[in-house]
């Protein structure tokens, strides 16, 4: 069965240097202990690493050692499609599709007015953590 989401690099890259944020939080409750690999693709790895690397807390032997974390607790599956850097939207549509998703949890503000593309659902951290966290509807309600 796969999972019905997939992280935007920006959730990884946020949740990289904010202790305590909920992209972080939403990091710890996918990739924690005891958890199946989460899906992702190149284009999502290779946007996380651009990302790192321009922010100045992290040197390049920081990065690299980021990377290897993430790595770590993902599963990189192959897409059909190469996407330019700014492609955000197009890869990752054909991300959560090669990934088996139908949702994409980004707080990109370029995606914010998003809700759907092409059957693919974006939502933000905070409403995917808000969603996770509240109970559901009694039986007959």
């Amino acid at each position: 069965m796969a999972s019905d989401f997939i992280l935007g690099p920006d959730v990884y890259v946020n949740a990289s240097v904010a202790l305590g944020s909920p992209p972080e939080h939403v990091i710890r409750r996918v990739l924690g202990p005891n958890k199946k690999k989460t899906k992702t693709t190149a284009w999502i790895l290779a946007r996380i690493e651009a990302m790192l690397s321009n922010l100045d807390a992290f040197k390049p032997d920081a990065v690299a050692r980021q990377m290897d974390t993430i790595r770590q607790f993902v599963e990189v599956v192959a897409e059909d499609l190469d996407h330019g850097p700014d492609a955000w939207v197009d890869a990752l549509v054909g991300a959560a599709k090669a990934c088996g998703a139908q949702r994409v949890i980004t707080d990109h503000p370029d995606l914010a007015d998003k809700t759907e593309v092409d059957g693919i659902e974006f939502l933000s951290s905070e409403a995917w953590l808000l969603e996770q966290t509240t109970p559901p509807p009694p039986p007959g309600a």
